[in-house]
Parts: C-alpha cells; structure tokens; sequence
C-alpha cells in the first residue's frame, strides 16, 4: 500500500475517515457517528477508534493526519476557534494535539497532524480533483446542514486574518428577517438558506408540521405542495443572491455549489441561478456555477491534500 495517512471529516452528524495515498486517492473508508455533545474527548476517541479499524491487520504506520473539522479553525495551530453549540466545549480544543496523543505509535516519527475548517477542506478536495480542478481561483460553497464556502486563490486556501474567510453562512440577505442564524443574529444566510434553514422557512409560511426536513420538502414539492415550492425557491434564492454579493468581492474564476440540499435538483438550482443572475454585475454573468463531483468523498481528499501538500 506504500505510504499513507490518515483523512478525517468531523461533521456534526457523522465522522469520517480514510486512509489515502499521495494522490489523495481513498483506500479506506470508515464512518462512525459524532458525538458532538459529549464533548471534545470523545470526539478525538471517535477519530482514534476509526483510525485503529483502518489499520488493523496492515502493519502500517501514518505518515500524516489531515483532518477538516465543523467550526472556526486555526490551521496554523490545529485549535478550534470558535463554533456553534451542536458541539460542546469545541471553541478552544487543541485538536491537532490531542489527535497526535490519541493516535501515538500509528504515527512515524514527526508524522504532521493538519487541521482546517471542513468545508475548507471540502474545497480543497473540489480544487485538486473535481469540478474546481484546472482554475486559477475558485470559491466552492456547501449547501447542507448549514451553508460553508472555501475561496482558493493561486493553489491556496485563503483563510483570513480572524481564520473566518468563507464564512458565507453569516451574509445578511433580504427574506430571512423572520429566522434566526445558529450565531444567534437574524437574518443571515444560513437562517434560511441551509437545509435546516428551508425548514424553518417552510414552517414558517404555514407547512405541514408533519414535514420535518428539506428531504421531505423537497418531496412535498414534487408532489404539487405550493408552499414546499415556495420554501425551496426562496431558500435557493437566498443562496444564489449570496454567491453573486461573495462573486462581485472575490471575482473567482469558477464557482462550484456542492452538498446535500443542491441535490433536491432542479427546484432548486434554478431559483438560484436565477437570483445569481438577477443580483450579479455584467462583468460576473459568465462565470460558470458548476455542481460539485466529489460528494462526501470532497473534504476527505481535501484534508490528505494538507498532509501531503502543507497548504
């Protein structure tokens, strides 16, 4: 197998892990439930527990960790900066570290441990072998849970000076007033624009109760409801007015939407490239918006990038 390391994606729903060779190729893959509530110790045991089951029996040591994970990041330092409450005690973990501890004699010696933002990493797997690859710049933004972005300009990831670049969730938008963001301001994209935030919205305009994710609204919609169309549309209009605001600062050659809510399909790229289109410049109108190749595979070959490559 030669030598590999170890990609992990931290969401705050599953954890995921490989093993992966130098060209970011996943050999192994693991998944294992988050337990985001139970705190920081648990969650390095979870990555600890999914790393031993890769390498049992291969007689294999890492030569490296590349882990994105939910919440601000220091990439610098491998510490998680600041998150929303679905993690317990996350802002302040030195994840880097107690990852290294955890995993001891499977690491060789001097072995990196690399942390991001997992949608930062997210990107970085799109830039390096999917629909980003060949541009010079490209912002990539998921569309999930809750709603990320990554801008990498020049083979870099462009991160900040507060570690927050790509922070798209948190862009006011017209039509999301009435919802509160998971930050605890109104108003934001990801209040109305992330899956849980369509929800929200659609209960809003008076949709069945009964209804209790964007999966469900979005089959509502397929089967003639009003008020689920309405609540897609506008979901999607707020991401796609977004993007254009994100493209007239940015200006990247390329866009790619990836995640699990653009996958609801046409229903809801069109209401988003039509906002796009409506708020963008001239000058932005032909920059290709692309859906993303990789699916969850992207921030795991985008997390062995920042082993192999050192961003």
């Amino acid at each position: 197998m030669g030598e590999v390391v170890l990609a992990v994606d931290i969401g705050g729903t599953k954890t995921a892990a490989a093993l992966a060779d130098r060209h970011d190729t996943l050999l192994r893959t693991e998944v294992a439930t988050t337990p985001a509530a139970e705190g920081p110790t648990a969650v390095v045991a979870t990555v600890v527990a999914l790393a031993e089951r890769l390498l049992s029996g291969t007689g294999l040591r890492l030569s490296g960790v590349g882990i994105g994970a939910a919440g601000v990041v220091d990439a610098g330092s491998g510490t998680i900066v600041s998150a929303t409450d679905t993690f317990a005690d996350w802002p302040g973990t030195p994840l880097a570290a107690l990852v290294r501890a955890g995993l001891g004699a499977h690491l060789i010696t001097d072995a990196p441990v690399r942390v991001q933002n997992d949608v930062d990493a997210h990107a970085a797997g799109e830039y390096r072998h999917g629909a980003a690859a060949g541009a010079a710049s490209a912002l990539i933004v998921a569309v999930g849970t809750g709603v990320g972005a990554g801008l990498i300009l020049g083979d870099d990831a462009v991160r900040g000076a507060h570690h927050v670049a790509g922070e798209i969730a948190h862009l006011p938008v017209p039509g999301a007033a009435h919802l509160r963001c998971p930050c605890g301001r109104p108003g934001h994209l990801e209040a109305i624009g992330s899956g849980i935030g369509m929800h929200r919205h659609f209960l809003s305009l008076g949709g069945d109760p009964g209804i209790t994710d964007a999966r469900g609204i979005a089959a509502e919609s397929v089967a003639g409801d009003p008020i689920a169309r309405r609540a897609i549309g506008e979901s999607a209009a707020a991401v796609g007015r977004a993007i254009a605001g994100a493209a007239t600062i940015l200006d990247p050659e390329r866009i790619v939407v990836t995640g699990g809510v653009p996958n609801i399909g046409e229903d809801w790229w069109r209401p988003m490239r039509d906002a796009f289109h409506a708020e963008a410049i001239d000058a932005l109108q032909s920059t290709p918006i692309l859906p993303g190749t990789l699916g969850d595979d992207a921030p795991l070959r985008g997390a062995a990038a920042s082993v192999w490559r050192n961003p």
